[in-house]
């Protein structure tokens, strides 16, 4: 039970800075791009990105640094993490999703919760967090194996990069998804367009595991415990 609870807060702690990142960076993007979208975005995407190498090289020893119910589900539904185990995670990367849009609001003066009215509706925007979600499971799963080192910097650039490619900006994270519905600014969502993200983000995460599994379905069973990067095995209590 230590080992577990050492993980559900490594989980928590690590999604909250990744949303503290993202929002922080989307408001002070905003404030200061003079109205320019475009350099906003890509202050949004490099802040996000750089914040996101980091906290898998921290948290990853500790709880393999999922931070995405996602990425979650797909480890379980591989092996990697007993079943039992998926609403600890679930419960820690909600809660500090949540957490780090309210600190990051502190941090800027705003109210600590605040709808978004930021709309992101539509097939194409449905398409493109399945796309993103796809591509998120895909450079886990097919790096993982053979240069588990470097996944924390591949998963990292791959989001800068799919912020730029997609039309949704990326989200590929549920936790993340819910949690932006929270905050009225440059990086929000409508909470009417949450179940949309996140059913092309279920969509995108199922067809990248399925497509590994055939791929290479050696390769799933190795690295399915370190999904990220190694880190005490689940029923370790150090």
């Amino acid at each position: 039970m230590n080992g577990l609870s050492r993980r559900m807060a490594a989980e928590g702690c690590g999604t909250a800075m990744l949303l503290v990142a993202v929002v922080g960076s989307g408001i002070m993007a905003e404030r200061l791009s003079g109205g320019n979208v475009a350099l906003a975005l890509l202050a949004n995407a490099v802040a996000t990105g750089g914040a996101l190498v980091a906290l898998i090289l921290a948290f990853g020893p500790v709880s393999g640094a999922h931070f995405n119910p996602a990425v979650t589900l797909a480890d379980a539904s591989q092996g990697g993490l007993p079943w039992r185990q998926v609403p600890v995670y679930l419960v820690a990367q909600l809660l500090g999703a949540f957490l780090g849009v309210a600190l990051a609001h502190g941090m800027f003066e705003l109210p600590v919760f605040f709808a978004s009215t930021h709309r992101r509706a539509g097939a194409a925007q449905i398409l493109s967090e399945a796309v993103a979600t796809f591509g998120l499971l895909s450079v886990i799963w097919g790096s993982a194996r053979t240069r588990p080192g470097v996944v924390a910097f591949a998963v990292a650039a791959y989001i800068t990069g799919a912020y730029w490619f997609t039309s949704s900006t990326s989200f590929a994270n549920p936790a993340v998804t819910l949690a932006r519905a929270a905050t009225d600014t440059f990086v929000g969502i409508r909470p009417a367009d949450v179940p949309g993200f996140l059913t092309g983000q279920a969509i995108g995460a199922f067809a990248a595991t399925a497509l590994f599994r055939w791929l290479a379905p050696r390769q799933m069973v190795n690295v399915s415990p370190e999904i990220l990067t190694p880190h005490s095995p689940p029923e370790a209590s150090p």
